[in-house]
């Protein structure tokens, strides 16, 4: 259960990103930003817009074909001539991530994973933008993480914060490492803090039971003494 949970699949997080239809002509603007939470919560947006080709085009459209719906706000884009849609998501579980590729069934294909090895956490990736014709494409990925990246790839533009941007029609490789607290081992020692806690405090509480408990009675001197 546990080596389960260290490996965190962030699979197809990015397949929001690569839209066929409208990547493969005109101009394309799709950026996706992720911030993980220091207990491994997910949350962050996608959009993906294109210049429209005819009045009628409103550009990639997302669906709300997940089981956690709830989880995530999908609205319009329509922004410096450009149409489509955006997403906003937060709270999601590690293994409710890889199921947001069913917001768009037009995704291309991209691995993203995200695993823990102790106290590091390490993102590979992988992004296909080969069928991208447009040399202008603007597409980007923006991690940030609870704790310092200690290694990357991708433009580092703070000390927890990643930012990759894609250059079509090539294959981009995607890593980063950032280290932080397990959260499973950070609960653990939380408890055994209260434990701890616990234990002070019953030992106190019986001793002061003990002393407000005590004998007062005067003590008399031996019968020797007295009689000197």
């Amino acid at each position: 259960m546990r080596d389960r949970s260290r490996r965190l699949r962030l699979r197809a997080v990015a397949l929001l990103l690569l839209l066929v239809a409208p990547l493969a002509v005109g101009c394309v603007r799709v950026h996706a930003s992720i911030t993980v939470s220091p207990d491994d919560q997910v949350s962050g947006q996608i959009l993906a817009a294109a210049k429209p080709r005819d009045s009628s085009d409103q550009g990639p459209q997302f669906d709300l074909n997940v089981p956690f719906s709830q989880k995530i706000s999908v609205s319009k884009y329509d922004t410096d001539d450009y149409v489509g849609s955006q997403a906003v998501f937060s709270n999601l579980s590690f293994s409710e991530v890889p199921q947001l590729a069913n917001l768009n069934r037009e995704a291309a294909g991209v691995d993203v994973s995200l695993r823990r090895a102790g106290n590091l956490v390490i993102l590979e990736g992988r992004v296909d933008l080969t069928s991208v014709s447009d040399p202008d494409a603007d597409v980007e990925l923006t991690v940030s993480f609870p704790g310092e990246v200690t290694s990357t790839n991708g433009n580092r533009i703070d000390t927890d914060v990643v930012e990759w941007k894609l250059k079509p029609g090539v294959v981009s490789s995607m890593s980063a490492q950032a280290r932080y607290t397990d959260p499973s081992t950070r609960s653990f020692t939380g408890a055994v803090m209260w434990l701890g806690l616990g234990a002070l405090v019953v030992c106190g509480v019986i001793g002061w039971l003990a002393w407000v408990s005590r004998d007062r009675a005067p003590r008399f001197a031996g019968a020797d003494q007295s009689d000197s």
